[in-house]
C-alpha cells in the first residue's frame, strides 16, 4: 500500500474548512511575516494574494512573475505558518495545460495544500478570459496532477467575468459548471459581492462560493447568510499595508514628524513569531 503523504490530512483539514454559512474568512498573506501575523490573528488557514506576492518580488501582477519565484515564496510562506497555506498561482505560471501540472507538483512540492487558477488572460489586445474549454483542461490538468501526487488539493476555479467586465451570472454559472466539472472543488468569483448576485450564484454553483471583499462589501455575516463559502481579502491587506509605508514616508520626510508609526506592531512581539519552538 502506498504511504500516506504528509499533505493528507492539512489538505483535508483546508478542505472542510469551506461551509456554506460558516465562511472560511482569509485575510490574504504576501510574505512569511504577513502569513505569520495573519495566522496569530487567528486564521485557520492562510491563502496568498499573488498581485501581494509579485509586488512583494518587485513584480507587476498579471502572469508576469516566474513559477520558481512565485513557488520559492510560496515554501517561505508554508515555513512560517503551523496552518494549512493555499497559493493563488495567477493562471498557472505556465502556457498550457501540462504547465499547469507542473506548476501545481511544484505547489505541492513547496508545500501548500490548495491552489486558485484564474481564467482571466492578460495579454495586451486579447480576449479577458480563456476560452472555456482550455480553462477547463487547465484545471483538469492541475486535479490530475494532484490526484497522481496522493494530495486531496484544493483547486479553486477563479471566474474573472466580473472584474473583467466580459459578462454576468449567466455566463459565469456556465464557466463554473464547465470548471467543476473538470476537477474543480470550489468557485471564486471577484468583483461579485452584491448580494442579489452572490444569491444568485450562491444557488447556480454546485460547489462552494468564494467571494471577495473590501470597503463598501457586506459585512462577513451577511455574506455568510447568502451561503457564501468562503471569503478573501485579495491583494486588500498588501494595499492597505503599503499605502501605509507611503503615508509614514511621506510624513517623516515632508514634516520631520512621525505619528504614522504610532500603533505599529510592538517589537518583540513581531520578532517572536519566528522565535518561538
Amino acid at each position: 500500500m502506498k504511504p500516506q503523504h504528509p499533505l493528507t490530512d492539512p489538505a483535508l483539514a483546508f478542505r472542510a474548512l469551506h461551509v456554506p454559512g460558516r465562511p472560511l474568512v482569509l485575510p490574504n498573506a504576501w510574505d512569511p511575516v504577513s502569513a505569520a501575523v495573519v495566522a496569530e490573528a487567528g486564521a485557520p488557514a492562510v491563502a496568498t494574494t499573488s498581485a501581494g506576492l509579485a509586488w512583494a518580488l518587485g513584480t507587476a501582477d498579471g502572469d508576469r512573475l516566474e513559477r520558481d519565484r512565485a513557488l520559492a515564496a510560496v515554501a517561505r510562506i508554508v515555513a512560517a505558518v503551523r496552518v494549512p497555506v493555499s497559493a493563488d498561482i495567477e493562471g498557472g505560471y505556465a502556457a498550457d495545460a501540462d504547465g499547469v501540472a507542473d506548476t501545481v507538483r511544484a505547489v505541492i512540492a513547496a508545500g501548500a495544500v490548495g491552489v486558485n487558477i484564474e481564467d482571466a488572460r492578460h495579454e495586451a489586445g486579447g480576449e479577458p478570459l480563456r476560452p472555456v474549454a482550455e480553462q477547463a483542461q487547465r484545471i483538469a490538468a492541475a486535479r490530475a496532477a494532484a490526484e497522481e501526487a496522493g494530495v486531496p488539493l484544493f483547486v479553486n476555479a477563479r471566474i474573472d467575468t466580473f472584474l473583467r467586465g466580459a459578462a454576468g451570472v449567466d455566463l459565469t454559472l456556465e464557466r463554473a459548471a464547465a470548471f467543476l466539472a473538470a476537477g474543480a472543488d470550489g468557485v471564486f468569483v471577484p468583483g461579485a459581492v452584491d448580494p442579489e448576485t452572490v444569491k444568485a450564484l450562491v444557488a447556480g454553483i454546485d460547489g462552494p462560493l468564494n467571494v471577495m471583499v473590501g470597503p463598501g462589501a457586506p459585512a462577513v455575516a451577511e455574506l455568510a447568510a447568502l451561503g457564501v463559502a468562503r471569503i478573501s481579502a485579495g491583494s486588500g491587506l498588501a494595499q492597505a499595508a503599503h499605502a501605509l509605508v507611503r503615508r509614514a514616508a511621506r510624513e517623516l520626510l515632508r514634516e520631520g514628524t512621525y505619528g504614522g508609526l504610532a500603533g505599529g506592531y510592538d517589537y518583540g512581539e513581531l520578532n517572536a513569531l519566528f522565535t518561538r519552538a
